[in-house]
C-alpha cells in the first residue's frame, strides 16, 4: 500500500471539518495524530484519515 501525506486543507476537505474542529478533536484524542513535515508544517497519513472516515461511517450506521 502506498503511503501518502495529506496537508491540512485536504484533510479538512475530506472530513468536512474546520481547522479548529480538527485540532480540538486531536486534543481530545478523537482524531488521528499528525506527523512533522518540515520545519513548521505537519501532515497526516492518508491511510489514517481513510480509517477515521470509515470509523465515523461505521459509528453512524451502528
Amino acid at each position: 500500500m502506498e503511503k501518502r501525506f495529506l496537508k491540512l486543507p485536504e484533510v479538512s476537505k475530506r472530513v468536512a471539518k474546520s481547522r479548529s474542529s480538527i485540532y480540538k478533536a486531536i486534543s481530545e484524542g478523537k482524531f488521528p495524530k499528525s506527523y512533522p513535515n518540515g520545519d513548521r508544517a505537519v501532515a497526516w497519513l492518508a491511510s489514517d484519515i481513510d480509517a477515521f472516515i470509515d470509523a465515523q461511517i461505521a459509528k453512524a450506521g451502528a
